[in-house]
């Protein structure tokens, strides 16, 4: 017995077939309404393989780029037919790529259609199309699956952490990184957003995967450089053991450290600047770099600082203060460089500026990356404290940080308070002179 989809009121069900038999079922038909448009979705659902793979086509070509044209799709209980497709191994593999770059397409709508596709249990199916093996048109599925997953995991609609813990799949990944332009960004996505524990961090090294990242960032396409950037941050992070093998890691004879350095060269894009100096930051907090290396006290401290002036985006500003707070956070020499490089205190003054002049999410990265790089910078040295407490304004923007609604603002509040009260005296003058 075969079986076909069709609908039973609202409900998609699957209905037996006897083989040999050409049936007339009528499919949910989308005809009858003369507005919708869309007269090839009946044939997305014929045994006739021609048909389908032209309907899939058609579909295709509507749903990139209208979110509309994707709501339709979920609404209408499409995707459980193009589900079916890539779930079926005898569909041909031209019919199963254009589901998937479909679904792709779906997931890059809103967080309804995100949830629609991770509701149906796709992550699994999308595995097993990255683990497709065989000619060409294989690859054209792999590569397809491998964005359509990357997209979903980026969402945070779907569950993240699992597919880094497979040590197979871990593998299979890192092989792929040999493939497409395409394939390379996606799979350094996908590790990104699956490695969320130390033990994973760990498997990820012993498969080779600094050494893959190191080769993926000589690419000479930067968007193939920008997510293996990402990816090294997030391996490396809090994890001596990683960050080691990284500091040690070379491709084409170039150390890992001089690749990074070279990816903060002022005329790179600020992003890459921005990546690269978390990278080396991280290197260093792991213990992988010392802060009197100058690639650390140099290069890296300039660049962070250079990146929170007034010119560069706000979201730029506020990593770059973030990273320069962690950067410096437990060396007081580091401290002292930074206060003095590129203006950084009247700079990171005016970040509460800013941020009045951005929408939420912004203001409060923007205040919250002020206040921890001002914590920071104060941690240790009492001039650098005084020179902070003396900044116009500031008093009133810890006070005011103090009740802001967001609590990664008031933590940073807290902390940038408790380091400036070791300057207990300059703290209660400030005060007074404010009442």
């Amino acid at each position: 017995m075969g079986q076909i989809l069709a609908y039973r009121g609202d409900v998609l069900v699957q209905l037996p077939l006897p083989l040999g038999q050409t049936l007339h079922t009528k499919q949910p038909s989308f005809r009858q309404d003369p507005n919708n448009g869309r007269p090839y979705i009946e044939e997305i659902y014929s045994t006739d393989e021609a048909k389908c793979l032209h309907a899939l086509i058609c579909l295709k070509n509507a749903v990139i780029g209208s979110n509309r044209q994707k709501g339709f799709v979920v609404q209408h209980g499409v995707i459980s037919r193009l589900i079916q497709i890539i779930s079926c191994d005898s569909s041909p593999v031209s019919v199963r790529i254009e589901a998937t770059i479909i679904l792709g397409s779906i997931a890059k709508g809103t967080d309804e259609h995100v949830k629609a596709l991770v509701d149906m249990n796709i992550i699994p199916l999308l595995v097993k199309g990255v683990l497709e093996d065989g000619d060409e048109s294989s690859a054209r599925l792999v590569e397809a699956s491998l964005c359509c997953l990357r997209t979903l995991l980026q969402s945070g609609l779907a569950p993240t952490g699992t597919l880094a813990q497979d040590s197979d799949f871990v593998q299979h990944l890192l092989a792929l990184l040999r493939a497409s332009i395409t394939s390379q960004m996606a799979i350094a996505t996908i590790l990104t957003a699956e490695c969320k524990t130390p033990e994973c961090q760990d498997l990820l090294s012993a498969h080779g995967a600094v050494y893959s990242l190191t080769a993926l960032l000589c690419s000479p396409h930067r968007k193939v450089q920008m997510p293996a950037l990402s990816c090294l941050a997030k391996i490396i992070f809090q994890n001596r053991g990683v960050a080691l093998a990284a500091a040690s890691a070379s491709f084409g004879g170039r150390p890992l450290p001089d690749i990074l350095t070279s990816l903060m060269a002022q005329d790179m894009p600020k992003g890459m600047q921005l990546s690269s100096a978390r990278c080396l930051t991280y290197l260093h907090r792991a213990g992988a770099l010392s802060a009197s290396d100058d690639i650390i006290k140099g290069k890296t401290l300039s660049c962070l600082t250079r990146l929170c002036d007034k010119n560069h985006d706000n979201g730029i500003k506020a990593i770059a203060a973030e990273t320069l707070g962690y950067l410096t956070e437990v060396d007081m020499i580091l401290q002292k460089d930074a206060s003095i490089l590129n203006h950084l205190i009247t700079n990171l003054a005016m970040y509460f500026k800013y941020a009045m002049e951005e929408v939420p999410p912004l203001q409060a990265q923007l205040r919250q990356a002020a206040f921890r790089a001002f914590a920071s910078l104060g941690a240790n040295d009492e001039d650098i404290r005084k020179k902070i407490i003396e900044t116009e304004g500031l008093m009133d923007h810890i006070v005011c940080g103090l009740q802001d609604s967001s609590p990664g603002v008031r933590l940073a509040a807290i902390r940038c308070l408790h380091s400036l009260s070791r300057s207990v005296q300059q703290l209660r003058t400030t005060f007074q002179v404010g009442i």
